[in-house]
């Protein structure tokens, strides 16, 4: 019996333990093909804007940042399967997204615009757009909002894995245009030299039911645990300017934070 007893208080030790060492880390996942919010420098090394929020985020709530990788298509079934405790990777907080994960409160907020050679002479309309080609990255809110408002007249949407590779297309000249979230496609693709002769086309599009509101950490529904610990984290940084901070550097003259 004390044997037995002996077991039981050495078990609720490891569970305890176990817990302790959970709840000062958090692993986030992420799809590192998205510069400027997530990309690896030459020697490998995760950078981007979203890469120091997750950082300054971590050291607010005093635990350790983690990163896994995978597709951005990937990320909420491998939320879903526990590969890791949260997204952090530009992912917008859409009424359909909600159906499946839950979400932080919002950290930033990016308008969608389209990319095109400046002579193109085609907007972000369907009817511009018609017999257009359009690329967009697979899973994205941008492929869904094209799916919905050009596919079904007459724009032909193709999706992608890797937002690299549509702008390779595009210059190829195999596509006629991207949508992509402002600040992405200024810094990773208009701001280098193969981005010379295009840029943003039109106002950006609206959608607040498709588009979301505004980027946040993705959460497994009901854990709540997570969700308490980083919405304080979030606040904090936010109160000190961290987000803004972090916004001039990344975006120059595109502010992205929210109150």
């Amino acid at each position: 019996m004390k044997k037995l007893k002996n077991l039981l208080l050495l078990g609720c030790a490891v569970a305890s333990f176990s817990a302790l060492a959970d709840s000062a880390t958090i692993k986030f996942g992420l799809e590192a093909q998205y510069p400027p919010f997530e990309s690896k420098s030459a020697s490998g090394e995760l950078q981007g804007f979203d890469i120091d929020i997750g950082n300054a985020v971590c050291a607010a709530a005093k635990v350790k940042c983690e990163w896994s990788e995978t597709s951005f298509d990937g990320l909420i079934p491998a939320l879903q399967a526990r590969k890791f405790d949260a997204i952090n990777s530009a992912m917008n907080a859409t009424d359909k997204r909600r159906q499946a994960i839950d979400f932080t409160d919002v950290i930033y907020r990016v308008p969608t615009k389209l990319i095109a050679k400046t002579d193109s002479g085609i907007l972000p309309d369907a009817a511009s757009l018609k017999g257009k080609h359009i690329g967009v990255l697979q899973g994205s809110i941008q492929e869904t909002y094209a799916q919905a408002h050009w596919a079904p007249k007459g724009v032909d949407v193709v999706s992608y894995q890797d937002q690299n590779q549509v702008y390779l297309d595009l210059t190829s000249g195999r596509l006629d245009g991207t949508l992509v979230m402002a600040a992405a496609g200024q810094s990773g693709f208009l701001d280098r030299p193969d981005g010379k002769g295009y840029g943003f086309v039109g106002d950006s599009v609206q959608d607040d039911k498709i588009l979301g509101s505004g980027i946040a950490f993705g959460l497994r529904k009901g854990d709540t645990a997570n969700k308490v610990r980083l919405d304080k984290a979030i606040a904090e940084i936010k109160k000190d300017g961290v987000v803004s901070q972090l916004s001039k550097k990344y975006f120059g003259d595109i502010d992205v934070s929210v109150k």
